[in-house]
C-alpha cells in the first residue's frame, strides 16, 4: 500500500538511525579515551554519568526519538489506512519531522534546553494536530 505520508515516517526513521550511529560514533571513542568500563552491577546512571555532556546529548537524544515518535509513527499509520494521508496531514507531518530533527541537532550540538523545549512544544502542537485531525476522520 502506497500513501504519501509513510515518506516523513520512513524519514524520521531513518533520521533515527543517524542519530544512533552518532550516538556510537561519539560514544565508544569516548569510552577509549576516558577509560570507562560497563558495571552492570551498578545502576546504568553510573555508566552514563562517567561520560562528557557533549557525548551523552547523542544518547538523551536517540531515547527521546523513541518517547514521543512512536507516537506519530501511529497517528500517521491511521491517516493512511483512513486515506486521509495527504493534504494537510502531509504537510503536517513533514513539518513534525523537520522539527524533530531540529530539536535532535540542538540536542546533540549545543543542547540549549530553552530552544530544545520550543521545539518539543511545537512538535507536540503539531502532533496534536495530526491525532485531532485523525480522530475527526475517524469518529
Amino acid at each position: 500500500m502506497q500513501n504519501p505520508i509513510f515518506a516523513p515516517v520512513i524519514a524520521l526513521v531513518l533520521w533515527t538511525f543517524v542519530m544512533w550511529v552518532w550516538l556510537y560514533a561519539t560514544r565508544i571513542p569516548a569510552m577509549s579515551r576516558h577509560g570507562i568500563v560497563y558495571d552492570p552491577n551498578k545502576p546504568n546512571a553510573a555508566f552514563t554519568g562517567q561520560f562528557p555532556p557533549s557525548v551523552r546529548w547523542k544518547a538523551d537524544n536517540y531515547n527521546n526519538l523513541m518517547e514521543q515518535p512512536p507516537l506519530f509513527y501511529a497517528i500517521a499509520i491511521v491517516l493512511a489506512l483512513s486515506g486521509a494521508g495527504g493534504g494537510a496531514n502531509l504537510w503536517l507531518a513533514w513539518l513534525y519531522v523537520a522539527v524533530r530533527v531540529a530539536h535532535s541537532l540542538i540536542q546533540a550540538l549545543i543542547n540549549v534546553v530553552v530552544i530544545r523545549f520550543a521545539l518539543f512544544a511545537i512538535g507536540s502542537a503539531i502532533l496534536f494536530a495530526l491525532t485531532i485531525r485523525a480522530a475527526l476522520v475517524e469518529f
